[in-house]
Order: structure tokens, then C-alpha cells, then sequence
């Protein structure tokens, strides 16, 4: 019988619902949450005709033919049941030698006679590898995915200065792309990459408008509401561009001038708006993003009913994210540490409703935290689902697990483990600090929460 490869080639016409696929493309050039799925209804499969594409890549042993004369296909094309050893070899119509390549890790049989707990060891092992593998191909996929939109974004903002037109059409062509990812009903889950990709300005522009956006949905933003969100937290500081860089972050020994000279990044970045021709409500969350709900900010001293709503989400985050990721590193604040400033110090500076919907949305220990868990172990927060955060998913320091092979586990499901306490990455043992390697920078992206499950 003829083993099948991990992914096949065939032609787009010869797909059938059940199948799951590899779009080759970038991520933003399919209407779908994830490049790669199994299709379910004859409209993905409508879709995927219509890209262009002459042959895609498709996974038998991922698939699902039950409803496409599954005994026909299975015999010629899909694998059957990993079998466990023996007789189940036999059962599965493959001989001993299949059936030994076939299994994972397979354990050695004498006489064909294999205990309960050697099966269930086997299993466990198969099963873990399984998980392990699922677990690399989501971080590498939304890694992926962030650097393309990441190019795009730095791409955009390259064209600003020069070409300010052509600049808008990038801006709201990714701000709707990426829009489009996060309709529908499903749950989201926000992801922490271990790297960045691209400079610092694009990072927080990036950072800004991801969490910008998963916040706008959260209060059910129109379509036109979200894209204004998007393109506006996206451009916030384009007013930047062209000021020298020592005044484009402000730091605490700045003179009076220098602090003046800092704030008129908005005034520019307004200039710049109005240069592209962008919609009023993202030159409002330009013009607006260090305004204070107690009137405080610059630089028109509005309040909160003064401020768009859009404008009020991306004041808290663009502070959370400056927390998170400040321009000197050694200033640098945990997600949990930023998270609790804002609400301890920032509740008369921000609107308490979009303060509670983000702590709600990020969870208390937001991921990038690092923390220590209820039986004592030290813990890396990767992700969490924004509907249910206050059990994320966690990188557990394990001395006999080695770093490469580390699962993530997901709190909410492994039971009678909680997080007792946030630490600093500083605080962290040193054989812990090299294990769980937290980045001095906080990078956050957003997939399908489906997506960290194993299938």
C-alpha cells in the first residue's frame, strides 16, 4: 500500500468538502480565517476556485472523505487508523513493517503480545508528539501571518510622506483585510510572538491596531466603524515621520521645548491625514489618541464625552502597548505589571468601560506575562482566548521536559493548577529565565481559538 506524503498536490477542480488544504498564498489574499483548513461546505470549496489557483496542496490523513464514498477512497488514498501494534496491524490491511513505520515512537513487541500499560504508554507518547506537532504548526502559522501583515504595514507608512494617497488605499485595504479575519462568531485567541517582525514604529503601530481592533469588536463596531478603528490606530503616530528621532518618544529629562516639540506629533500627524484624504473618524482617533477622559491630554484637553469611541480604545491601548514596549527597554513593564498601572493610576485618564472590556478581553496576566503557578512552577502566558482569559494558555518550566518539546497548556482544562502570582522576568531562577526566554518585546497577534486545539 502506498504510504501517503504529509501533504499532497491536487488539481483545484478535483477537491471535495471534507478535504483539508494548503493555500500557498499570502494570508491576506484569501477570505479565510486560516490558510489551512478542512473544507466543509461546498462555498469554501466555490471560494477556493476563484483564487487562481490551478493545484493546492491537501493533507489526507487530516481529511475527512466520510461522505465522499469514504471506503473507496480510504483503501487508494488515505491511510487508515494508526494502528497500535499486531493484530491491529493485521485489522488495517497494512503488514508488521507498515504498521511499525506507521506508529509514532512504536514500543517493542514481543509475540505480539503487548501489555495494557504499554499501550496506553504508547498512546500517551503518540498522542503527545501529535500535540506537540499541532502546537509548532499554529506558532509558525500565526508567525507567518503577522509578518506578512507586518510588511504591509511598514509598507504603508513608507508611502506617507511621498505618496499620501496611495498611502490611504494600503492603509484601509489592510485595515478591511484584516477585519475580515476577525468576522464571524468564533471565539479569538490572542497570541504573544516570541519575535517581532520589523522595526519598532511598525511593531506598535502593529500592536496598537491588532488589539485596537479585537477591542472594537468586543463593542460590536459596524463594518465602516471597525475599518475607520483599524486605519486610524494603525496611522496614529504618522505625525512622527518626520521628526527627528530623538524627540519622537518622550522621555522624562525632556526640556519644556522638547515636550512641546514632542506633543505637535499630533498637529503633523493631522496634517498628514488630511493629505491622504482619510475618513473623519480615523483622523479623529489621529488627532485624539493622547486625550485623557479627565481632560488632561493634549492636545485639545478634550474629555471623554468629547472623544470618539474609537478614539478612547486606542488612547488605553497605545498607553498599554508605550508600558509593554518603551522606547528604553530597561523601562519596560510586564504585560501584568502595565495592565495593573492603567488600573490603579489611569482610571480617571480612561474611559472605565473600555478599561474593564480590555482587562476583561486581555485577562489579568495578559500574554507575554511570566508567572508562577499554583504547584510552584514557573510559567511563560502565550495565549488567551478573549472570551474566557482568566485561564490562559502557559509555557510550564519542566526540568525533565526539554525546551524544544514543551506543550502548552491550556489552564482552563488541566485541572487543579491556577496562577498564583505575577514575576518579573528578572526574578525569575535562572535555569527557569532560560527555559521560558520571555522577549524583551511584546508582540501580539490574533487566530481562530479553534486553532490551538488538536483536531
Amino acid at each position: 500500500m502506498k504510504k501517503a506524503r504529509p501533504t499532497d498536490e491536487i488539481d483545484v477542480q478535483a477537491l471535495r468538502v471534507g478535504m483539508f488544504v494548503h493555500l500557498d498564498i499570502g494570508w491576506m489574499a484569501h477570505p479565510f480565517p486560516l490558510s489551512s483548513f478542512r473544507i466543509t461546505t461546498p462555498a469554501q470549496l466555490a471560494t477556493i476556485r476563484t483564487l487562481g489557483l490551478r493545484k493546492v496542496r491537501w493533507s489526507p490523513q487530516q481529511s475527512d472523505l466520510t461522505q465522499q464514498d469514504a471506503s473507496a477512497r480510504a483503501m487508494n488514498t488515505l491511510p487508515g487508523p494508526l494502528p497500535i501494534a499486531g493484530d491491529a496491524a493485521n485489522d488495517s490491511g497494512l503488514d508488521d513493517a507498515d504498521a511499525v513505520d506507521t506508529v509514532p515512537y512504536a514500543l517493542p513487541v514481543d509475540d505480539n503480545v503487548v501489555s495494557a500499560a504499554a499501550h496506553a504508554a504508547q498512546r500517551a507518547q503518540a498522542e503527545r508528539a501529535r500535540k506537540l506537532a499541532h502546537q509548532r504548526e499554529a506558532e509558525e502559522r500565526c508567525a507567518r501571518q503577522y509578518s506578512e501583515v507586518a510588511k504591509a504595514c511598514r509598507h504603508t507608512l513608507d508611502l506617507v510622506p511621498g505618496k499620501p494617497q496611495e498611502a490611504r488605499e494600503q492603509a484601509e485595504a489592510l485595515s478591511r483585510s484584516i477585519v475580515d479575519k476577525m468576522v464571524g462568531e468564533q471565539d479569538l485567541c490572542i497570541r504573544m510572538l516570541t519575535e517581532g517582525a520589523g522595526d519598532k514604529a511598525s511593531m506598535h503601530a502593529m500592536n496598537v491596531g491588532i488589539i485596537s481592533l479585537l477591542m472594537g469588536r468586543c463593542f460590536g463596531f459596524s463594518d465602516e466603524e471597525m475599518h475607520d478603528l483599524g486605519v486610524g490606530a494603525m496611522l496614529h503616530d504618522i505625525g512622527k515621520l518626520e521628526m527627528p528621532a530623538r524627540l519622537r518618544h518622550r522621555e522624562d529629562n525632556f526640556s519644556p521645548n522638547e515636550i512641546r516639540a514632542y506633543e505637535e506629533h499630533v498637529e503633523m500627524g493631522l496634517a498628514q491625514a488630511r493629505r491622504m484624504g482619510l475618513s473623519a473618524g480615523a483622523m479623529a482617533v489621529i488627532g485624539q489618541h493622547h486625550e485623557h477622559a479627565d481632560g488632561s491630554g493634549f492636545p485639545a484637553k478634550l474629555n471623554s464625552d468629547r472623544m470618539t469611541m474609537a478614539s478612547r480604545i486606542v488612547a488605553l491601548v497605545n498607553r498599554y502597548d508605550n508600558l509593554c514596549n518603551p522606547h528604553l527597554l530597561a523601562k519596560a513593564l510586564t504585560p501584568h505589571e502595565s495592565l495593573s498601572l492603567l488600573f490603579a493610576q489611569g482610571r480617571a485618564k480612561f474611559d472605565t468601560s473600555i478599561l474593564g472590556a480590555f482587562i476583561k478581553m486581555m485577562g489579568v496576566y495578559p500574554p507575554g506575562s511570566t508567572v508562577q503557578l499554583t504547584d510552584d512552577r514557573y510559567a511563560l502566558v502565550v495565549s488567551v482566548n478573549s472570551a474566557r482569559p482568566l485561564k490562559p494558555n502557559v509555557i510550564v518550566h519542566d526540568a525533565a521536559t526539554p525546551r524544544a518539546e514543551a506543550l502548552v497548556f491550556d489552564l482552563e482544562t488541566t485541572g487543579g493548577i491556577g496562577i498564583r502570582r505575577s514575576v518579573r522576568a528578572q526574578q525569575l531562577p535562572p535555569t527557569a529565565l532560560d527555559y521560558l526566554s520571555p522577549s524583551p518585546r511584546v508582540t501580539y497577534f490574533f487566530e481562530p481559538s479553534a486553532a490551538n486545539d488538536p483536531e
